[in-house]
């Protein structure tokens, strides 16, 4: 079968190859025949090395399509069901599980050290234990969740990854108060997920921040009530909040830097929420008075912060209510062959989704 190969951690293409097989399928295992997925920034963090993963590897984890084939023991799927790619499954049984925090269960990071897929030149890993740049790929079973036959593989694909993070971010990290002030910083695919999920808790004002200009005309279009520069934000805060901070400001970017700009830029009291994934060697520098004498919460938020098969749930609900938009989040669409151009649009942020059709 086809699918798309990083040969060593620093490249920056892939090599869409036919001799890749996916591999490891037996009992409570599944394979899944993938119709579509999305490019994450993740996986470009992935492929240069600022994301642990080992290599070679196929990246991808923000994927949909229908199962083939069902290993021993499996019951909650069958072929021919509609599925969307969780990278995240909770086992149900560690502690992290039992106290309700599912995203934060590892059972799913584990599976990253595991072969997904094998060429003749040997073993190939897949990204976040998934690989979804590839026509087919095998994993637990819990990692393939139903939807329902009205949910189109694109836009079961976002909800696998960027939407669900985005939008968990606001809705259950955050939680912000009808009325605050926000900024987003940062205004991919995730960063409108968090706009929108801003909007739907009824913030009185959203400031998007991206130096994209196109980033930012769509930050407009999702509910974002002003868009500017990183230069800008300086007078966006004097202006919304009277210089003296919003209430809540999200970093989705995954760097120290923006992290401290969006500390800088949470009034006292205020709360900032983490959803970019950084480098392990990017450090984020603050003092111990300003610690106490701000007052500001820090909020970490991984994977939308928020049980994921709920989450997953009450975003198709938002969608089909049509209280979101995930069709508009689509700027790009291109086949396999041609994912090095999906690439080159994440890199220079003219895409805020591109969608990989398999």
């Amino acid at each position: 079968m086809r699918a798309a190969v990083l040969h060593e951690i620093g490249q920056d293409k892939l090599e869409v190859l036919d001799d890749v097989e996916a591999t490891g399928f037996g009992p409570g295992r599944v394979r899944i025949r993938v119709r579509a997925t999305g490019l994450c920034h993740s996986d470009l963090s992935a492929m240069s090395g600022v994301l642990p993963q080992p290599g070679p590897f196929v990246p991808g984890h923000e994927g949909a399509g229908e199962i083939l084939e069902v290993g021993e023991g499996v019951s909650r799927v069958k072929p021919g069901d509609r599925v969307v790619v969780c990278w995240l499954p909770a086992c149900g049984a560690c502690p992290a599980c039992r106290r309700g925090q599912t995203e934060l269960c590892l059972a799913g990071f584990m599976n990253a050290g595991t072969p997904n897929f094998r060429r003749p030149g040997g073993d190939v890993f897949g990204f976040a234990g998934t690989g979804t740049f590839a026509e087919e790929v095998v994993v637990d079973a819990g990692c393939a969740v139903p939807i329902p036959d009205d949910v189109p593989f694109d836009i079961a694909a976002l909800i696998g990854c960027g939407v669900t993070t985005g939008l968990g971010a606001a809705l259950n990290t955050a939680d912000p108060e009808a009325g605050s002030s926000v900024a987003v910083i940062g205004c991919g695919g995730v960063g409108i997920s968090a706009i929108q999920g801003a909007r739907l808790k009824g913030a009185a004002e959203i400031v998007a921040v991206d130096p994209v200009a196109s980033r930012r005309e769509a930050a407009l279009r999702f509910g974002a009530t002003r868009a500017v520069s990183p230069d800008e934000l300086p007078d966006a805060k004097q202006k919304v909040t009277g210089g003296e901070g919003f209430d809540y400001v999200f970093e989705v970017v995954g760097k120290s830097a923006t992290a401290r700009t969006a500390y800088e830029n949470t009034r006292r009291g205020g709360t900032l929420v983490i959803v970019g994934a950084g480098a392990m060697d990017d450090f984020l520098r603050l003092n111990m008075f300003e610690l106490f004498f701000d007052e500001k919460r820090i909020l970490p938020s991984l994977y939308g912060g928020g049980d994921v098969l709920r989450s997953y749930e009450r975003t198709i609900a938002l969608w089909r209510a049509g209280r979101i938009d995930l069709e508009g989040l689509i700027t790009h669409r291109v086949p396999l062959a041609e994912i090095n151009e999906a690439l080159d649009q994440m890199r220079t942020g003219t895409a805020l989704r591109t969608c990989i059709e398999i």
